[in-house]
Parts: C-alpha cells; structure tokens; sequence
C-alpha cells in the first residue's frame, strides 16, 4: 500500500510517530465497531484529505493483520469504501466542491452529500443509516477540539455517535510533512496562500503569506506549506471576538482606587513549596514589585501557593475576575513539582497541548538531553498560549491570556526577562507615568503620630501613605508614594509641620538617612 510504504521510508522519526499512532487509533475503531457503522466526514481541505489517506492506510494495515497476517495481501493502491459524509455549503469555494467530488471519484468513496447544517444533517443522516462512529479531521488549535480525546462521545443536544480524532495531536506541520512526503493530491486553494479554510464569506489568502514587491499590481502569495509558524494557519480567516484578549487589553483601567489614578494593576503569583516552608527566600517578587512601581503600575495583590496544580489554578481564577496582568513564576519545569502550566491550562478550562514551535526551541537548548518522541515541557495550554520571544532569550516567554509565565529562578535573571518583556509588544506593559516616592523616618512613637497621619491621608487621598518598622524598637518609616510628585512633597511637608523640627529625616527606600 503506497501510503504505508511512504511513511515507513521516511526519515521523519516524529511523522512517522504520529502516523503510527494515527493508524492505531483507525484500527482500534475499526475493531470496535462494524464497518458498516462507522463513516468519515470529508470536507476537501487539507486535514480531512490527511485523514482520508491516514483511514486507507488504517483500514490495508487492519485487513492485513485480522485476515493476512502472513503479510500476503497484494501490495497495491488500497481504497477504503467507507461512508464519507460530505456537508455541501452554497458558500463553500468552488475549488473545495471540485476537489471533494474528483477526490470521491479518485478513491471510490461512497459520497453521501447532506445540503443542511452540520446537526440537522446528522440527525436525517443518523435516523435513516446507524452510524455508532465518525472520523473527524479534527487537530488541537481548532476551535471546536477544546476538551476532545482520540474517542469522544458527540456533545450533549447532538445525536448520538462516537466522535473518533486519529489526528488530534497532529500539528500544522505534520499535516504538510505528511502530504508531502506521501505525494498525495490536496486542494489548489493551498497553493494560492490559503492556509484554513471556511466558507468563501470568512476566509482570504493567509497576509503573512503575501509575496512583496509583486511585479503586477495583484497580491501573490506563497504555498500554504511555506507557513513558518503553524499557529498562524487561521490568520486568514474572519476574527471573532476573544474575551480572554480583550480582558487583558483593559487590564487595571476600571479597578483602580482613587491613590492609584492612571495605573494599570499587575498581580504576582509564586509557586514554592520551599518557600512556604521558609527554605527559600523570595527575591524574585519583590524586584518585580519594583521594577512595575517604575512603569506606572500598581501591584494589587502578590501571594505564594503550594506546588499543587489546584492551587494554582484557584488563585489564577480569583485574579482573572479583577483583570489584573498575572505574573507567575516557580514550578516551571519538567520535574514532578514543575506543575505551573497546568495550573494555568486549568485555570483557564483548558488542556495541555503540544506546541510544534516551543518544543524546537526546547530541542535546540537541551539537545541530546531531550529523549523520547514527545516534549512533555513542550505541552502548554490550547487556545490560549502566545510565545513571547527575544534574542536576548534562550527560549520565548509564554503569556496565555492576562498570564505572563517567568522561569527566571533569581533577581539576576528576572532583570534580563523583564528588559525583554519591556521590548515586546505582546507583553501588554504599557509605559506609564512613574510613581514617585519620599520616605520619612521617626522616633515619635505610634500613639503620638497616628491622629495626625489620619488627617493627612484625608487631606491627600490621591497618595499612598503606609508605615513599617524594621524592628520594633526601631525607627517608624513613613512611605508616601503617588503619580504627582508635587503632590507627594505637599504630603510629607505637612506631616513634618505638625511636629517639632527634626522630627523627621528622610531616609532611601531600605530606612537609611
């Protein structure tokens, strides 16, 4: 069988992993289910037609094993007469409608065409012919692959059937290499720099795919396997709105009170059993409280959980509900404690997912270390995931929704990541206006400043006014820190008026004259 024979010459240790997983999961079904109940829905673009090809090497592979296990079934062009479902669209490409009927006739597929919406047809389908399974070309990243194994039953409301996904973990790039390397025929729309299509309403040429300086006033693109980066494959389609971007977008802008006027808000999350257990001590949030207080930011809350992949999530959803820019750091990793991205994808009801593009930034860093097929460091939230990258950075940052995840592990890091993250767009750390700062010190005992702070912080609620001890016999260290510099002097001359001079000193930040 020419596929099968494809891919076991193939050079592609990871294309010739997913195939035989892709193939295991058809003969499993297969196995499971009568032939006549199972079927395939085919759509003529360029995932179904890898699924196409993928169930006829499936089907020759579980005939040969169930009634030829010898290996004496004829090598030849093996066809599998299965059921395939096709939903004709009045809006659907011409190029799509051709390919689909000649790809049918190519392969002697039993065409059953359906001209209603995808649940309409399947009930008519599914009440006149029992169908217990269907393969779908359905791969992570897609919009409705959220939450789906290899088998899924169909979603509640739906008629009832066993959706089967052989190629669920196949990425934008697997899908090419396969194609190319068993030389099958796909669809001329991928030729013309369409990447993901829809209907001819939602769907143009990829613009990251436009040729420059074309030599004719007509845009030109490359093939749509020339796409460098497979998360990309849907920028030509028609963009709905994402909640989770537009909550970002807006961090902090309608949660601040009334000292924190024209800042945006940022929360700090540290995952380390070590140090709630007082092993460690935590430098990494208090640099990054400083460097946020230097653009303009207000950090509302910093907090420390347990390495539990609960608890992370917890205090994640908890943030998500006050838009705050999320900073995480800890548990990053591919140890057993290393359980941050997780809680992450949880948080956000999501799952881990491999990412084609990280996990060779993982293979250049690590190199020989990396052993086996699969990256379990390379599997991050779908849906959701963006990479953040820099020259600077040995590998991209990772924000996934109004989350930046950091790895650094010391002060000395974290200055190099966050410097990257000033210079990156996506980052969302929007340069504001500085808070400024005085600090004050005291011998005047509590009871004898306290009336008089209460009325300075009435007189001035535009300001921040806190107070700490390093010790508690020590002097009293009064911060006033605000936007409006004049502001903040007019604040801490006239606490300084009320008392005798000398009463106070001004101090640095860490308490010294």
């Amino acid at each position: 069988m020419e596929i099968d024979r494809a891919m076991r010459e193939s050079n592609d240790r990871r294309l010739q992993t997913k195939y035989s997983n892709a193939t295991y999961i058809i003969q499993r079904a297969f196995a499971l289910y009568e032939f006549e109940q199972v079927a395939f829905s085919f759509n003529g673009g360029k995932d179904s037609t890898v699924l196409l090809h993928l169930l006829r090497a499936g089907y020759f592979l579980y005939k040969k094993n169930t009634h030829h296990p010898n290996g004496n079934q004829t090598d030849s062009v093996f066809n599998c007469p299965m059921r395939t479902i096709y939903f004709e669209s009045p809006s659907a490409f011409p190029e799509i409608n051709s390919f689909t009927y000649e790809t049918a006739s190519t392969y002697d597929l039993q065409l059953e065409v359906i001209r209603l919406d995808f649940k309409s047809g399947l009930e008519a389908l599914l009440e006149q012919k029992p169908t217990k399974a269907i393969f779908l070309g359905t791969r992570i990243g897609d919009p409705n692959a959220v939450g789906q194994e290899q088998f899924s039953p169909s979603s509640i409301g739906w008629p009832p059937f066993m959706r089967v996904n052989p190629i669920l973990d196949w990425s934008y790039r697997d899908v090419w290499a396969f194609i190319s390397t068993c030389k099958v025929q796909y669809c001329s729309l991928y030729d013309k720099g369409y990447t993901s299509i829809g209907s001819i309403y939602d769907t143009v040429p990829n613009p990251l795919l436009c040729i420059a300086d074309s030599p004719s006033n007509i845009e030109k693109f490359k093939p749509a396997y020339l796409l460098s980066d497979g998360r990309l494959e849907r920028a030509g389609r028609a963009k709905k709105c994402n909640p989770v971007s537009e909550a970002s977008l807006s961090d902090g802008l309608n949660i601040v009170a009334p000292h924190q006027n024209g800042a945006l808000t940022a929360s700090i999350i540290a995952i380390g059993d070590e140090i709630l257990f007082g092993k460690v001590e935590d430098e990494i949030a208090g640099t990054l409280c400083k460097r946020l207080h230097a653009i303009g930011w207000h950090v509302s809350r910093k907090a420390v959980v347990r390495n539990e992949i609960d608890s992370v999530a917890d205090e994640i959803e908890n943030r998500k509900s006050v838009d705050d820019l999320i900073f995480l750091f800890g548990g990053v990793g591919p140890l057993h404690s290393d359980i941050s991205i997780a809680g992450v994808a949880k948080a956000f009801g999501t799952r881990l997912a491999p990412d084609e593009e990280f996990e060779e930034y993982l293979m250049c860093l690590i190199g020989s270390h990396c052993t086996g097929d699969r990256n379990e460091m390379a599997l991050l939230p779908e849906g959701i995931t963006e990479l953040l990258h820099h020259e600077m950075l040995p590998l991209p940052l990772i924000k996934c929704g109004n989350v930046v995840i950091l790895s650094a592990t010391n002060a000395s890091e974290l200055e190099k990541q966050w410097n990257c993250l000033l210079e990156s767009p996506n980052a969302q750390l929007v340069r504001l206006a500085p808070f400024f700062s005085k600090h004050l010190s005291t011998s005047l005992s509590d009871v004898e400043i306290s009336e008089t702070l209460s009325r300075v912080c009435l007189n001035f609620p535009d300001i921040n006014i806190g107070c700490h001890r390093k010790a508690r016999t020590g002097p009293l260290i009064i911060n006033f820190t605000g936007k409006d510099q004049t502001r903040v002097e007019l604040a801490a001359k006239e606490l300084s008026q009320k008392y005798h001079e000398g009463a106070f000193s001004e101090v640095d930040f860490e308490g010294v004259p």
